[in-house]
């Protein structure tokens, strides 16, 4: 494998997870939503387990030179840190009440 098309793959996936499922899950009607919030969270959730899962089979089989399975690894991790993050979000851990009253403070001043 080539590392344009590793890292081509893998910034697609990244788009597509936090781009694309997002918009294609959100059903709305005017004002109201229509789809559930937690439908959007899980799929993103699975959806970057599959990324760690097939950047780690990929960096064990397929791919062959040192760069590229190193390149594997590396895109595994990221992945990997952004689950942990998702899920310290869905659990609590982590809240960003701080950016949103920042934004807020900024829209009104602006």
């Amino acid at each position: 494998m080539k590392r344009w098309f590793i890292q081509g793959l893998n910034c697609a996936l990244l788009g597509l997870i936090f781009i694309g499922l997002p918009a294609a899950t959100r059903a709305q009607w005017g004002s109201w939503q229509i789809s559930p919030g937690p439908q959007t969270q899980w799929l993103m959730f699975w959806s970057l387990v599959l990324a760690v899962a097939g950047n780690i089979v990929a960096a064990l089989g397929p791919v062959k030179s040192s760069r590229e399975r190193k390149l594997c690894w590396e895109w595994a991790v990221v992945f990997a840190v952004l689950l942990l993050a998702q899920f310290a979000y869905q659990r609590g851990y982590i809240h960003f009440e701080w950016l949103k009253q920042s934004l807020l403070w900024l829209q009104k001043h602006l």
